[in-house]
């Protein structure tokens, strides 16, 4: 068995470190790191470098998507990805220290066509056969519909396979219409789907609890530097984050979905999966890029994460 993940849209992340942003002047970069995007990716690319084996399916092209098979090769992550038209795309991520903000520019260069979700379909019910679960998410090319997580989420549960979902907006509507076994919304994410404010340990609850009455599907919520709060169908855990030096936070979230799948795949309880993600998410936010981290502090943090049973 092996963890699965499925990613549309997975793309490369050039992350550009600058003093502070001035518009129309030329920024000399004090670094510039590039690295694995597109969430399920990520959470293979996290996986690898812990020394556990998957499968990455969606779809690239271009010289950017042999760029990402190469990159996930080099951390031992089985690439089976559809080739698709256009071009991977490639994000530029820019910290601004002194500003301490964090900004995305992404593109939509990649063209998914009918046949290539044809491909892709194939090959994903081959690759069930053998998965101990799916993750999925992130953004849809603009050629796709968000009907793509209903249908792969149905499939998923058809086999018996258990899902992790990491969308938002009309991808996480569609996604639960199937009910998956677990979503992984951050809090923006989650405010937008209820309709609810989101900003407290209690709201988040509330909506959890929604989602989990509705579909039956449980919901780890991530609060940024605060931790996550699980909410599950008969527990709910809120998990501090551990005290580190954040160098740029892209890729925690995906260190979450990676450390649900490793439980998921060792046989473990949920409460193992949510302190591996919390750890591999703390060793990932100390390193330049995204969805980068050193083994040994993903390992040395394992003793430190605290589940607190939570109830409002």
């Amino acid at each position: 068995m092996t963890i699965v993940t499925l990613t549309a849209n997975t793309a490369l992340d050039q992350t550009v470190f600058i003093d502070s942003f001035t518009p129309n002047l030329t920024i000399r970069a004090r670094e510039t790191v590039l690295s694995m995007a597109g969430k399920p990716t990520d959470a293979s690319y996290i996986l690898g470098q812990m020394g556990v084996s998957s499968r990455a399916m969606g779809f690239v092209a271009g010289v950017t998507g042999e760029t990402i098979k190469n990159m996930l090769a080099t951390v031992g992550v089985q690439a089976d990805f559809v080739r698709a038209s256009g071009q991977s795309r490639i994000n530029t991520v820019i910290i601004a220290e002194a500003d301490d903000t964090h900004t995305t520019i992404t593109t939509t260069s990649l063209r998914v066509l009918p046949e290539h979700i044809d491909q892709l379909r194939e090959r994903y019910a081959q690759a069930l056969d053998y998965a101990s679960c799916v993750i999925m998410g992130g953004s849809l090319p603009t050629t796709m519909s968000p009907d793509f997580y209903t249908e792969f989420i149905r499939v998923a549960n058809e086999n018996g396979v258990p899902t992790i979902l990491d969308v938002e907006s009309e991808n996480l509507r569609a996604g639960l219409k199937s009910r998956p076994t677990f979503i992984k919304p951050n809090e923006h994410e989650l405010a937008e789907f209820t309709g609810q404010r989101v900003d407290s340990l209690e709201t988040a609850y509330a909506a959890g609890q929604q989602i989990l009455k509705e579909f039956g599907t449980s919901s780890v919520i991530t609060l940024g530097g605060r931790g996550a709060l699980a909410i599950l169908p008969d527990r709910a855990y809120y998990v501090p984050s551990i005290p580190v030096d954040v160098v740029s936070p892209a890729g925690a979230g995906d260190a979450v979905l990676a450390g649900l799948a490793l439980a998921i795949e060792r046989d473990e309880a949920v409460e193992e999966g949510l302190r591996y993600g919390i750890a591999m998410a703390s060793a990932v936010v100390m390193q330049p890029g995204t969805a980068v981290l050193d083994p040994a502090d993903a390992r040395r943090f394992m003793a430190q994460v605290e589940l607190e049973p939570y109830s409002p």
